[in-house]
């Protein structure tokens, strides 16, 4: 009786330790595992290089909007390419001419 009563007094002083290792472990192999740990480094550093590099294609294509919105402003318009805008829009091209296309 004595050795049973032994064993459950052992065994309720290592159920706290024993829980807490579990968590403990849990959390530390989510820390290194988990898809924002340690070893998920890589893939987001990939990631922003894939973003940088997007990001510098949309700034490009942003200035180039803006370049042409600069030049078609009311008060003082590009003539040209107010001219070329009108030509191939709305097709207003005289006989004789040749429209050269760039892109």
């Amino acid at each position: 009786m004595a050795k049973s009563k032994t064993f459950w007094i052992n065994l309720r002083a290592a159920a706290a330790p024993a829980a807490a290792l579990i968590v403990v472990a849990f959390f530390g192999g989510y820390a290194l595992l988990g898809p924002n740990g340690a070893l998920a480094w890589g893939d987001y550093s990939r990631q922003l290089k894939e973003r940088n590099a997007q990001l510098d294609r949309v700034e490009k294509a942003r200035g180039e909007l803006a370049n042409r919105v600069a030049l078609l402003d009311g008060r003082h318009a590009d003539r040209d390419l107010a001219d070329e805008l009108v030509r191939r829009d709305l097709g207003l091209v005289e006989p004789g001419e040749r429209v050269i296309r760039w892109k």
